[in-house]
């Protein structure tokens, strides 16, 4: 039975993956063709993606006896669903179906880290470490989830930005307009900065149960902080000096290459506390 859930979870990987890199292509497609029919091709495979991409995580949850939350693989699933979850939930409210052309790159990037560099010994479920075994983890990690997938929506929506904010040439022009990507990115980040937030002080709580301590200016600790600073400064910014436009757009970008390396960077390159989530 374990041996069949553990196949069926494999396959549910490699069917994500081709759901989601075909998705992206026909997103690509879409935009560069305008026929309709590759537009909607490319929504229903990010569903099918999305679909497989649930089912593995209930599969790995049902393995592993506990929330798949503990380990880069599982957090790189996790994060895709985030990812997917939040960027269809944009293209249906919004119309904004150019969106996914900016957003899918990303997932696929992590996926292929998955692929490429981690073998199948990396990827197997083991022992969650004394320090994790906490209801904290489940909490922290579900919502550094939904804040990481908004914050690459927001890349996306800051990247359309940029490119529109050029001379209306080719693909250019089927963009939204400015107006329209700047608010929308506006709503995400005011979404993602609470949940970031709860990230945080969920992280501090799970910290002193694990650690003795609130607070140990780990790497990923500060990084977080980096982060959660910058999001802040986008809100500030707006909201008190009404800045809008290419600069809202940069932050937001900057923003989102600070979570990247909130995960990668800290885990792959600087020891800490947290490196057992590599």
């Amino acid at each position: 039975m374990n041996e069949a859930l553990k196949n069926g979870e494999v396959f549910s990987l490699y069917g994500l993956v081709l759901s989601y890199f075909f998705s992206m292509l026909g997103y690509w497609v879409w935009l560069a063709l305008k026929k309709e029919w590759f537009g909607r091709l490319a929504t229903v495979l990010a569903i099918l993606g999305l679909t497989a991409n649930t089912v593995a995580i209930i599969l790995r949850t049902i393995i592993a006896q506990r929330p798949p939350l503990s380990n880069a693989y599982e957090f790189i699933l996790t994060f895709c669903w985030g990812i997917v979850a939040v960027y269809l939930f944009t293209e249906f409210k919004y119309k904004l179906k150019a969106l996914g052309s900016f957003v899918f790159p990303i997932v696929i990037l992590l996926l292929g880290f998955v692929i490429l560099k981690m073998g199948p010994q990396d990827r197997v479920a083991q022992a969650i470490p004394p320090a994790l075994k906490s209801q904290w983890l489940t909490i922290h990690v579900l919502t550094a989830m939904l804040a990481y997938g908004a914050f690459a929506i927001s890349f996306g929506l800051g990247i359309m930005y940029l490119l529109k904010d050029r001379p209306n040439k080719g693909i250019i022009v089927r963009f939204p307009s400015t107006l329209v990507l700047d608010e929308i990115a506006y709503k995400v980040v005011g979404f993602a900065f609470p949940m970031l937030t709860l990230v945080i002080l969920t992280g501090a709580v799970w910290a002193n149960y694990a650690w003795g301590t609130y607070w140990s200016w780990d790497p990923k600790e500060t990084w977080s902080l980096i982060t959660w600073i910058i999001y802040a400064g986008y809100l500030h910014a707006r909201l008190m000096y009404g800045w809008q436009g290419k600069r809202a757009a940069w932050l937001a970008v900057l923003g989102f290459l600070a979570v990247l390396f909130t995960f990668f960077g800290v885990n792959y390159f600087l020891p800490g506390l947290h490196s057992y989530a590599s």
